[in-house]
């Protein structure tokens, strides 16, 4: 029989591997775990002054006093440790972070989406804070996902969160309906936009993204090739910091898509160059109204037009000298309406083309653009109704005009007024001029006919 103190070896050799193997172990869970939270790009928020907070808020989109359930409001967690441990995020409630560098991980489960069409959830913000990581954590919990789940899934996500000083990660390329409207609206400390790698866009995903981000000076890269309705609608509207556009290059274009998506840009120079022949409904629609520091407009090569595809397009562009060429002889509804209203720099206009016109096709066009001396030939022999509504009006210099037409047309009701169709067309121009006009056109005057004080030429 072995002796005493050879069992005592034994056990104390056993009890060493025990504790060697529970520390191994001990250290692989860490290992484990450390690695598990490296590999999650969760949100992070860090703090980058003292006492900045955050919370999220839920709403009713069309009835924001409406009461909301519980069930209504996302699955939010957040950890001030590094993700050692997590809590339920409150509605309605503000988490601090005491000092500046202080970090806060978000995450949660949210399949469907975090937003939807009816019910939206919104950060609010105190003091100043950087975010970072991917939002698509407070999706899938992890920010794997590259595709967003739903319709309006982060609308108004970030709105007038002037707190925030970056933005998060945006790495979805498949996305939805709405998904990304409004949300860094009036977020007026970020300065540059995220990465927007999708190629393919959904309806008005991009609408009022950025709007009202006044210290915004870089826009992001637009890849997309594949727009849809509405996609970069009003995208940077009021940015007045932005200088420089990003390149479209997309040649097939969507109703409403660029519609309003640089207005009131006060310190963009210089357009893009918008390389599309083939046009959609209101496309360009009010692209660069109020631009007021815009020198010079892009080429404009389409030959056939759609319903108010340049309606406002340079509108209230007050620096605007040049006018692009416009070869397109076929018009649509409200093609051309209000194009160059406000042009007060606009001196020479481009060359009109079009012998049949279609309603409100020339309306406000040339609407206050005081440098104008001359206007453009109008070829066309009849009038469609409002053609002329307002074209020139204001036009304070404007000294001769060359005619078509053989009759004044008709006049109908407009919001329960009469109106024509060259409804105060030539209204407070220079009080002396030239009118150019076939034989045929019964020689009228006043507001909606020929200025008083001009001469007449029949030919």
């Amino acid at each position: 029989m072995p002796p005493i103190n050879f069992y005592c070896k034994k056990i104390i050799f056993v009890q060493s591997t025990i504790e060697y193997m529970t520390k191994k172990l001990l250290t692989l869970l860490l290992l484990c775990a450390t690695s598990a939270l490296q590999a999650a790009n969760y949100l992070t928020f860090t703090a980058e002054a003292d006492s900045s907070s955050f919370g999220i808020k839920t709403e009713r989109i069309n009835y924001p006093d409406d009461s909301v359930r519980k069930s209504d409001i996302p699955n939010v967690q957040y950890s001030l440790n590094g993700g050692k441990t997590w809590k339920a995020l409150p509605n309605d409630t503000l988490i601090r972070l005491k000092r500046k560098g202080d970090k806060a991980m978000l995450k949660g489960m949210n399949p469907e989406g975090f937003s939807n069409k009816l019910i939206y959830t919104m950060f609010f913000m105190e003091g100043s804070i950087a975010a970072s990581g991917s939002v698509m954590s407070l999706i899938d919990e992890k920010g794997e996902s590259l595709a967003i789940p739903g319709e309006y899934c982060f609308y108004r996500l970030f709105e007038e969160c002037s707190s925030l000083t970056q933005a998060p990660q945006l790495p979805a390329k498949k996305l939805a309906v709405e998904c990304y409207s409004h949300m860094f609206i009036g977020c007026t400390s970020l300065t540059q936009a995220p990465q927007l790698p999708a190629k393919k866009l959904a309806v008005e995903c991009y609408s009022h993204m950025f709007s009202w981000c006044t210290s915004l000076t870089q826009a992001p890269k637009l890849p997309a090739t594949q727009l849809a309705e509405g996609c970069y609608s009003d995208m940077f509207n009021r940015c007045t910091s932005l200088k420089q556009a990003p390149e479209l290059s997309s040649t097939k274009l969507s109703g409403g898509c660029y519609g309003g998506m640089f207005s009131w840009c006060t310190s963009l120079t210089q357009a893009p160059k918008l390389p599309a022949t083939k046009l959609a409904d209101y496309c360009y629609a009010g692209m660069f109204s109020c631009c007021t520091n815009l020198a010079q407009a892009p080429q404009l090569p389409a030959t056939t037009l759609e319903e108010a595809c340049y309606g406002e397009m340079f509108n209230r562009c007050t620096s605007l000298k040049q006018a692009p060429k416009l070869p397109a002889t076929e018009m649509k509804t409200e093609c051309y309406a209000w194009m160059f209203n406000g042009c007060d720099s606009l001196a020479q206009a481009p060359e009109l083309p079009a012998t049949a016109l279609a309603k409100a096709c020339y309306a406000g066009m040339f609407r206050g653009c005081t440098s104008l001396t001359q206007a453009p030939q109008l070829p066309a022999t009849k009038l469609a109704p409002r053609c002329y509504e307002e074209m020139f009006c204001g036009c304070i210099k404007l000294s001769e005009i060359k005619v078509g037409f053989t009759d004044w047309g008709t006049e109908y009701e407009y919001y329960g007024k009469k109106r024509s169709d060259t409804h105060i067309w030539l209204s407070d121009v220079a009080p002396n001029g030239t009118f150019i006009c076939p034989k045929e056109l019964p020689k009228e005057s006043g507001e909606n006919r020929i200025p008083e004080g001009w001469k007449v030429i029949k030919n």
